[in-house]
């Protein structure tokens, strides 16, 4: 065991230092009282690299659109370095998700597609491309969502699927109505995706019913 010659304490593994004073310490090394948590290295290098990566891509991004004044291509009325900003942003927050101790899969999968729709559609806005997104990429996401969620109540163990899966079936449905309401009409991507939450809601009822009751009765408090 070693021991520090000032603080007179002895202190086991093979630390090579005093955790009081951080002077040298003396003796012969034991074995370490923790092993190595190897995952944990690894995803703390990882994040620290992307996060590295990430800050190379900004400063540059600034530079060329602020300094150098590039524009981008015939979109030139705006500075593209914020629309790469927002992005970037988005995919930190994103990864701090998936890292993110007690985090299940269905939560991850949500908020990502969250964060991903709010940004396609305003990067979708600056190029004047925002009806075709919100016709076309939002309902597809949706449904894709729905049915990954539906999967995940399938395999889950824990139940923290279903609430999941509800909302997004909320998020199916509720354009639809909100068309018909204001425009007397809803594009076919929507109807379809109405389509999908309503057979993926009957499967749910059939494969899950116990766990679709009781979802819903906790969060109606009935």
């Amino acid at each position: 065991m070693k021991n520090c010659p000032y603080c007179k304490i002895d202190v086991g593994g093979n630390l090579k230092k005093c955790p009081l004073c951080q002077s040298r310490l003396v003796g012969e090394d034991e074995e370490k009282y923790f092993p190595t948590q190897l995952r944990l290295k690894f995803q703390s290098f990882f994040f620290k690299l992307q996060l590295f990566i990430v800050c190379i891509v900004i400063i540059s991004a600034l530079w060329l659109d602020y300094i150098f004044k590039l524009p981008f291509g015939k979109y030139g009325g705006f500075h593209w370095s914020l629309l790469i900003l927002m992005w970037l942003f988005a995919f930190e927050f994103s990864i701090i998700h998936v890292f993110k101790k007690g985090m299940d899969a269905s939560r991850i999968l949500s908020i990502v597609v969250v964060i991903v729709m709010a940004m396609v559609a305003v990067t979708a806005y600056y190029f004047g491309y925002l009806m075709f997104v919100l016709y076309w990429v939002i309902p597809i996401m949706v449904m894709c969502t729905i049915v990954a969620n539906f999967v995940l109540c399938m395999v889950d163990k824990s139940g923290n699927a279903m609430v999941y899966l509800l909302t997004d079936l909320l998020v199916g449905i509720i354009p639809y109505f909100v068309c018909i309401t204001l425009k007397k009409d809803c594009p076919i991507e929507w109807m379809i995706c109405l389509l999908v939450s309503f057979i993926i809601f009957v499967g749910a009822i059939i494969f899950k019913g116990r766990e679709v009751v009781g979802e819903i009765q906790r969060r109606l408090s009935v």
